[in-house]
């Protein structure tokens, strides 16, 4: 671990107005808050803030993130607070801060309706401050880069999310670098036997033809220098993961793979781009297709280069990135380029976006969303989107994903233009509206007064933000006829079972499909989005038709020892497909608590008598009492049929005691033998549904200890 002074140094090499006096208190107040604090590696917890505010350093950040860094987990992990924060390090540290350990709660890696929400809540703070996500990028990285401390299984979930959310948004941002260093650790985790392969086959490339990176920068230097123009070459190889991408996207295997290096050519002037572009391509062919200016057309995140791939000595496609050496400070840090310093100044880097802008760019085709699917394909749209840059008549630009068509076109110009169009025009021809655009194309619109969105445009499109405008038009304009096909089909479907299609029942079934309310439910039903049958599965599982033999309830732990016996533990109750935890007692045998259960802190610090278990994988008998609590109306009748619901699901009620009596309600505790967790959840989701049940709870008792 680097001390305080190191870092203030490294800070100071790029900002040596920086206040040195400030990022001390910050160090040494991080470090008496981590005391005693390690992390899985054994090392000590505030190791890791600092090297989070080292990577930071590299990207020659402000003061206030620096210091951000050390502090990010302050309030999250330690007794520190919010407003202790404030009083010390000023109120923009402070929310900074909680701007991180808010994303930090945010589980992205969750299912897909609860990850939309995050999504919603990590774009808003990168709204308010940028620079909280550039520190949770850093954490990220120097997480990554320790992964090996972790359990296996932790390191895969981990990878998956840097895979799927955090590599792509430093690849948004414009921190490239990030991207590829995070997709390589992902990697490293998720396909190792891949990736060893990969590097295996470079090394055995390397040792056939030598260091061919030195050769061609060779190559390119010399013609530079006959063309006069003054220019750094810098060669390398492509990262095993871009290789192992390329090779699943062409479906080829490594020795057909061409272009596997990469050299950047980084010039004084922009008319040197185009000048040594011009030297390259007149000493080596160019690959057709595979040419791209962003310096007339530079990325939303103030990235400009121009791109190019030749083939090179020996055949070998190489790719050619070109530009200034301002453009290529920005293309190393991105956005992050905006708080960059300089001689103890911020540095003035024309091409460095404002954040503020660039934000609201990213996510204002995001705020019409109001379906999480749609949001989050929106979302995953942009953040993986290879773009292309099409034309208006008036010469506007309109940036799009690869792949979008005419009508994608259409709506990023506005919703109406889209849901009125009736044809296009690509280069003054007429094109079906299906047509995938490219680069540099001219696109003319044409709408009719009375045009709605057809149905088969959902195919057509590629942008989240078409297919949102699309689905919602088609739903409003056949909403009200859905809703009455709707409320019918699910009459017949309730009838069937010998059920009523209450408006209690069809929310509670809209709560669990997670919908917004009854209403959308029908309407999904009436537009064939969802079957009234699936609605009847939720609320009542025909359970009786589950087949295979049952699993011995003696034998329904793993994991324990041949002589040990098991006991449930009376106040959490778990039941087979819930995380369990064994706590050995010498002459009990083991007691299997629920993972979560609250009598589990009593004996956290005797890990010696901690047993890891599993049920086992199959049909259970149901023999396994599980306490429910509830609330019924006070009426004649109600009993009984709560009692014949619960018989309904196939479960046994072994006890039932009043707990509370009213003129207008009961409480009481009933005890059900269940199968499992998913037989368990089909008892609470019926009761929910029935209108004379006020309140259904899994009731657990810690007076109730073993």
């Amino acid at each position: 671990m680097i001390d305080a002074a190191d870092l203030i140094a490294l800070v100071q090499n790029y900002n040596p107005k920086s206040n040195a006096s400030l990022i001390q208190r910050a160090y040494d107040y991080g470090l008496e808050m981590h005391e005693g604090q390690f992390r899985h590696s054994g090392e000590p917890y505030f190791s890791h803030p600092v090297a989070v505010a080292a990577i930071l350093t590299e990207q020659q950040l402000d003061d206030a993130t620096i210091v951000t860094a050390l502090l990010h987990d302050t309030i999250e992990d330690t007794r520190s607070t919010y407003s202790e924060i404030e009083r010390n390090f000023g109120k923009e540290i402070a929310e900074l801060v909680d701007g991180v350990t808010k994303l930090t709660n945010l589980q992205l890696s969750s299912t897909e309706t609860k990850q939309a929400e995050n999504f919603r809540k990590l774009f808003m703070a990168m709204s308010r401050d940028l620079r909280v996500i550039l520190v949770k990028l850093a954490d990220r990285l120097h997480n990554m880069r320790t992964i090996r401390s972790m359990r296996p299984d932790k390191q895969v979930q981990k990878a998956r999310e840097t895979m799927d959310i955090f590599a792509p948004l430093a690849g948004r941002m414009g921190m490239q670098w990030m991207r590829e260093e995070l997709e390589d650790l992902a990697f490293r985790v998720l396909n190792p036997e891949a990736r060893n392969s990969i590097i295996r086959r470079f090394i055995t490339l390397q040792r056939e033809t030598g260091d061919v990176i030195q050769k061609i920068t060779a190559d390119i230097e010399r013609e530079l220098d006959v063309a006069g123009i003054k220019a750094e070459v810098l060669g390398r190889a492509k990262k095993p993961y871009s290789i192992w991408r390329k090779m699943q996207e062409k479906e080829i295997g490594f020795s057909r793979l061409s272009d596997i290096y990469g050299f950047r050519i980084i010039v004084q002037t922009e008319r040197d781009c185009y000048g040594a572009l011009g030297a390259v391509h007149q000493r080596w062919r160019a690959v057709p297709g595979r040419f791209k200016d962003y310096i007339s057309q530079p990325k939303s995140n103030g990235y400009r280069s121009i791109h190019t791939t030749v083939s090179g000595r020996d055949g070998k496609r190489v790719e050619v990135q070109i530009r200034t050496q301002v453009m290529h400070e920005v293309a190393e840090a991105g956005v992050a380029a905006h708080w960059s310093y300089r001689d103890g100044v911020r540095a003035e880097n024309p091409f460095a976006v404002d954040p503020a802008k660039w934000i609201s760019t990213l996510t204002e085709r995001f705020d019409s969303e109001d379906d999480h699917d749609e949001f989050l394909e929106a979302v995953k749209l942009e953040m993986y989107a290879d773009q292309v840059f099409c034309f208006t008549p008036k010469g506007d630009v309109v940036k799009l994903p690869r792949g979008a068509t005419p009508l994608d076109f259409a709506y990023a110009i506005h919703t109406r233009i889209g849901d009125s169009c009736v044809g296009a025009k690509v280069d003054a021809v007429r094109v079906p509206l299906w047509t995938r655009l490219k680069n540099g194309q001219s696109v003319e619109i044409m709408t009719a007064e009375g045009q709605r969105p057809q149905a088969t445009w959902i195919d057509i499109v590629a942008t989240g933000r078409a297919k949102a405008a699309i689905r919602r038009s088609l739903r409003e304009e056949d909403r009200e006829r859905f809703i009455k096909l709707g409320r019918e089909l699910a009459r017949l479907a309730f009838d069937q079972v010998g059920k009523r299609a209450t408006e209690k029942a069809l929310s509670t079934a809209a709560k669990h499909l997670a919908l917004e309310n009854s209403q959308v439910l029908l309407e999904r039903i009436g537009s064939a989005e969802l079957t009234a049958r699936r609605v009847i599965e939720v609320l009542y599982p025909d359970l009786s038709k589950s087949s295979g033999s049952e699993i011995d309830a003696t034998r329904a732990i793993v994991g324990l020892k041949p002589s040990q016996t098991f006991r449930r533990a009376a106040c959490c109750q778990p039941v087979p497909g819930e995380r369990i935890v064994g706590i050995s007692y010498r002459g009990k045998g083991v007691m299997i608590h629920a993972i979560d259960c609250e009598a589990l802190a009593e004996i956290e610090e005797q890990s010696e008598r901690w047993v890891d278990l599993h049920w086992q994988e199959g049909r259970h008998p149901a023999v396994h009492t599980v306490s429910l609590e509830l609330t019924i109306a006070n009426d004649s009748g109600v009993l009984g049929r709560i009692c014949t619901l619960i018989g309904e699901q196939q479960a046994n009620i072994s006890d039932l005691v009043f707990i509370d009596r009213k003129p207008d309600f009961y409480r009481l505790i009933v005890d059900v033998d269940l199968r499992d967790v998913a037989h368990l959840h089909a008892i609470i989701t019926a009761l929910e549904a029935e209108s004379d049940v006020a309140s259904v709870t899994r009731h657990r008792d810690l007076e109730r200890k073993p």
